[in-house]
């Protein structure tokens, strides 16, 4: 038997066993979707983002990248996000990270892999930010543990970043932002408790209030400019 023929098999042996459980398991899950949670994790097929956290077909909305990236120019997650917080009105939006990602493993060498070497440069940047931490872990193990946890902080942040969020911060149900952690050994999962005042530590540069404080710095200098434009110049003193 191959693998798309076993696939096919395993399939409907679980549409057996979940009619046999609940005859409207199907028809309830034709009728829409209203996931609680966003889950951006990684690629990895280890970490099964359903089966980790213990949630059925319809509670969880999912987008899944190399080592759980919130990249600004991704629009295919930038696309999974607006929907499902303008869209689906998700509750909690989740970012995953897990000990042993060989996303941030190959970031955090000296080696090239290809087109893949882009992607990395995320990561990388991540090691530039808290590169004095990173560098002072001096066991490799722990130092590639950390940086899976800065990643995840870093990829929080970046979220908070978005128009997206901000906006929906605006409404009457904000979603909340959640860093996790998966430890692949244990099988559990981790919260990093990327507090509120973490991700608005740097409102001033990635929120609409930025806007407004770039306004008022341009009042002023257009006023200065003016103040200046307007007094007698030395030579019209002398006439």
């Amino acid at each position: 038997m191959n693998g798309i023929e076993s696939i096919l098999k395993n399939n409907r042996q679980w549409v057996k066993e979940q009619r046999a459980a609940d005859p409207e398991f199907f028809n309830r899950l034709a009728d829409g979707q209203q996931p609680k949670y966003l889950f951006i994790g990684c690629s990895d097929s280890r970490v099964p983002a359903s089966a980790i956290t213990g949630t059925g077909p319809g509670e969880m909305f999912v987008h899944r990248n190399i080592a759980n990236m919130v990249v600004h120019t991704d629009f295919n997650m930038l696309s999974v996000l607006q929907y499902a917080v303008e869209v689906l009105g998700v509750q909690d939006v989740i970012v995953c990270g897990h000990y042993g990602c060989g996303g941030v493993a190959a970031a955090a060498s000296n080696k090239q892999y290809g087109l893949i070497d882009g992607w990395l440069t995320n990561i990388r940047d991540v090691i530039r930010v808290h590169e004095t931490e990173f560098m002072s872990v001096e066991d490799d193990e722990l130092r590639l543990r950390r940086l899976v946890e800065l990643n995840v902080i870093e990829q929080v942040r970046n979220l908070a970043k978005t128009s997206i969020i901000q906006n929906a911060r605006k409404g009457a149900k904000p979603p909340r932002l959640h860093g996790l952690v998966y430890d692949i050994k244990e099988g559990l999962l981790s919260d990093l408790k990327v507090e509120e005042n973490m991700i608005a530590e740097f409102d001033h540069i990635y929120s609409t209030n930025a806007q407004q404080y770039a306004a008022k710095v341009l009042e002023e200098e257009t006023n200065n400019t003016k103040l200046t434009d307007d007094k007698p110049k030395l030579t019209d003193q002398k006439a």
